[in-house]
């Protein structure tokens, strides 16, 4: 059995990892965009100001629930009260922030994603746009929540995603389905005298009690 220790470790290689991860598919540049993931009452985060392909083992940072940093000697992301109130307010264990470039061009054009894809429903409903306030704000932060009800990632207005889940990978999933859903609605509503079709209400639930059952065996 592991110790607490071991487990610590194995959850910052796969935090720094999937860090990583937003750079190389193009959601983040540098070292915009942030990472955590929830062990009981311990938040793991990515540290301020650092590019992701030199953190190490030893650059491990860690935060309470209130904030309070626990572990390493790094800051914590400006962005950690976004992370906390996710952890605060929902069940999730992974929280992934970025500055995806097609989903910031969807948040400067409107109000929600139209539900241009049937995989809107794997995020709980059309993807609301958190209105804009200063990054690590608290009204940011309170912004980002709103939007969130009922759904498992946002657009925030002039700034980038979030989006939450059970595990890093779910959690990063949801965000490259995201941006890859703001870019076919770019794509589809930039063809002159023509106008996306968009899924009703019905189709989108449809869908959801589909999904539900994806990839399941047996």
């Amino acid at each position: 059995m592991k110790d607490r220790a071991d487990r610590l470790a194995e959850a910052w290689g796969e935090l720094v990892a999937t860090a990583r991860r937003t750079v190389t598919d193009g959601l983040v540049v540098g070292t915009s965009g942030n990472v955590s993931c929830r062990i009981k009452d311990l938040v793991l985060v990515t540290p301020s100001g650092v590019p992701y392909d030199r953190l190490g083992p030893g650059d491990t940072t860690a935060v309470d629930l209130e904030g309070r940093q626990i572990i390493g000697t790094l800051r914590p992301t400006s962005e950690l009260p976004m992370h906390l109130a996710v952890y605060r307010n929902t069940t999730a264990t992974a929280v992934v922030h970025t500055h995806a470039p097609y989903a910031t061009a969807v948040s400067a054009l409107v109000p929600e994603l139209p539900p241009v894809h049937y995989m809107t429903a794997a995020l709980g409903g059309p993807v609301r746009v958190a209105p804009y306030a200063l990054y690590g704000s608290a009204e940011l932060a309170a912004n980002m929540l709103a939007a969130l009800r009922d759904r498992t990632g946002c657009l925030l207005q002039n700034h980038g995603t979030l989006t939450h889940g059970d595990s890093l990978g779910q959690a990063l999933d949801r965000t490259a389905q995201l941006e890859w859903m703001c870019r076919v609605w770019l794509t589809a509503s930039s063809v002159p005298g023509h106008a996306p079709s968009l899924l009703s209400t019905e189709q989108l639930d449809a869908a959801a009690a589909q999904l539900r059952d994806y990839g399941r065996q047996g």
